[in-house]
């Protein structure tokens, strides 16, 4: 029995933004993805070391949604024990620019994580597409 693809597949999203977030979706996906963008090739327990406040379950669901979108890649050594070693796509290093411009964001703002911010009206912002 096959399984079910994800769920936000069962619809046309609404837009780019909105597909793309539907492929990254996830608590710990863009860490994941950080981590191998930055390192290349890793092995589950070195992603898990990397990652210590995910659960094996959630790593392994999170990574398998990752190698069904194309975004990873899993490579199976045929070895005992068995070896399994993650790297990203094509596709997935496609993403380098987006994971940067995260990680230059957080960079800047890693002072109002965990903050509780005070009521202010919203700016404005105008975008030029």
């Amino acid at each position: 029995m096959s399984k079910a693809k994800h769920s936000r597949f069962n619809c046309s999203p609404g837009c780019a933004v909105e597909a793309a977030i539907g492929i990254l979706d996830g608590k710990w996906k863009s860490i994941i993805l950080w981590h191998l963008l930055t390192e290349h090739t890793l092995r589950f327990s070195e992603i898990r070391k990397r990652i210590p406040n995910v659960t094996q379950r959630m790593l392994t669901n999170q990574l398998r949604e990752l190698e069904e979108d194309g975004i990873i890649h899993r490579q199976v050594y045929p070895q005992v024990p068995p070896k399994v070693e993650y790297s990203l796509t094509p596709l997935g290093l496609s993403l380098r620019e987006i994971l940067m411009a995260l990680k230059a964001w957080g960079d800047e703002h890693m002072d109002l994580y965990g903050q509780v911010k005070q009521e202010q009206p919203p700016e404005t912002l105008t975008l030029e597409l």
